[in-house]
């Protein structure tokens, strides 16, 4: 890492679009038929934006497809013809992942939607890559199990292993790194492979697995997912808790962490957050920084981790505890909580959110978020916080006007010294939205020429005629 001569932030991505020959298109339509292979501009526009603030023009085809063996049959005809494939899901990432900057087929896995087999003996799950995380869920209630990776938005399961996507209970249960067992991949030259076994653990081979989790469709597209299940707890206790000051709240969650409370969810809104979902979802909290925590465990447990935390947290300062025992007053405050972006977005209408997320060793989280709250105020963007502060990780979004390109430049100066931050605070550029278009420079920053030039080796390894979402990660 080179925190003192950060490389260029890319402020706009290279375009480069590769033709879409006619017989590729044509082969397309035969196999597809009207209904699950479109050029209308509407279908193409949809596929072709994400909630990123890059506008690049889009796809130009979408493609359904319904099984692996037709994904099989897109890429192998894509590789023919040498033209890129961008798989999507669910199209709620940030980073411009899914953007078709040198055109191309979306590949939209949505309707690949079938849970496959659920073994609730072994505590696991086989799903195809368009399933979502609350289908999933909702499936399994009843069974007494649950899949406890939560990022948000109601992503599919497929684009939250590409993107190494995590959330608000990483801090008990990990990311999707540690909880995905075994995949269906297709691969560029349009094979489809298998990684991975339902077996908890192995040492056979190069872990393949972890190769295609958080590759961003860079190395070939998810098809299927075996997943850990975890069971439901005996008992679930959610508690809010406002604080006179971020620094407050933030201090008391190292301290909740350092003692070694297994808590499970830990989230942190500013005020400016709080008042967002207020205006969104009629809550009336207390417009102060706020810690949202969950507890889960035998009831003994969760009223001992409670206590625990209540103590700890007025040190701090915290007050005005507000417990939520039943699950409606849970969904409420955590529907809320997931609403947070769009509800934040609100607060300007009309305008775009430039969101970065850093994680630092827990230790230096206050005075990362601290030194970048006080950046944006100098700076007089409106903004807001939230994060998952539990394992230290935060986002903070600039709200600014589209039409007002000075805007821009300043949220995008004002994220470079976010992430410079926290890498000077040996944290990464990224948490969990992934490298993507927005955050290539970073990468180099972070993990340096040497390791960067082997993710390139790799990539060329595999996807010699980069046809699997180029652009993305690095250039080659």
């Amino acid at each position: 890492m080179n925190a003192s001569a950060p490389h260029a932030h890319l402020m706009q991505p290279q375009l480069t679009p590769r033709p879409l020959p006619a017989e590729m298109l044509e082969a397309l339509k035969a196999r597809f038929g009207a209904q699950r292979c479109s050029t209308a501009l509407a279908v193409r526009e949809q596929h072709g934006r994400d909630e990123s603030v890059f506008d690049v023009p889009p796809p130009e085809v979408v493609v359904y497809a319904e099984s692996s063996e037709e994904v099989a049959f897109v890429v192998a005809l894509a590789q023919r013809h040498r033209v890129p494939v961008i798989p999507y899901g669910a199209g709620s990432s940030l980073e411009g992942h899914l953007l078709a900057v040198q055109g191309g087929v979306s590949l939209d896995l949505s309707r690949m939607n079938k849970i496959l087999r659920v073994n609730a003996e072994d505590l696991t799950v086989t799903v195809q890559a368009g399933v979502t995380r609350n289908q999933l869920n909702a499936e399994i209630r009843h069974q007494g199990l649950f899949f406890p990776i939560d990022p948000g938005a109601d992503a599919s399961l497929g684009g939250m292993a590409a993107t190494r996507a995590s959330g608000t209970n990483a801090v008990r249960y990990g990311t999707m790194r540690e909880n995905v067992l075994a995949l269906a991949v297709v691969t560029p030259q349009g094979e489809l492979i298998q990684t991975g076994t339902r077996a908890r653990k192995s040492s056979a081979g190069y872990d393949l697995s972890r190769l295609y989790i958080g590759s961003e469709g860079t190395l070939g597209v998810i098809c299927e997912l075996t997943l850990k299940l975890y069971p439901l707890p005996e008992a679930i206790s959610a508690a809010v808790c406002f604080f006179p000051s971020i620094d407050a709240a933030v201090q008391a969650t190292i301290q909740i962490i350092q003692i070694g409370v297994p808590i499970a969810r830990c989230e942190l809104l500013d005020a400016n957050a709080v008042r967002a979902v207020n205006a969104h979802d009629r809550l009336g909290l207390r417009e102060a920084p706020m810690l949202l925590m969950e507890f889960h465990g035998s009831e003994a447990g969760v009223a001992e981790q409670a206590g625990t935390v209540q103590e700890v947290a007025r040190e701090f300062g915290g007050e005005d505890f507000d417990w939520a025992t039943t699950p409606e007053a849970r969904t409420k405050l955590w529907t809320a909580r997931h609403h947070a972006y769009l509800s934040g977005l609100q607060m300007r209408p009309g305008c775009r959110a430039v969101t970065t997320d850093t994680c630092v060793p827990i230790s230096r989280l206050a005075e990362s978020i601290n030194e970048s709250v006080r950046e944006v105020q100098e700076a007089g963007l409106p903004y807001f916080i939230v994060g998952h502060v539990g394992d230290g990780n935060f986002h903070l979004a600039y709200l600014i006007d589209p039409n007002v390109p000075a805007e821009r430049e300043t949220a995008e100066r004002l994220s470079a010294q976010m992430v410079q931050r926290a890498l000077r605070l040996e944290g990464t550029c990224t948490g969990e939205h992934g490298v993507g278009l927005h955050k290539q420079g970073f990468l180099l920053d972070e993990a340096g020429e040497g390791a960067v030039e082997v993710m390139r080796s790799l990539k060329r390894a595999l996807d010699p005629h980069n046809i699997m979402n180029p652009g993305k990660i690095f250039t080659l």
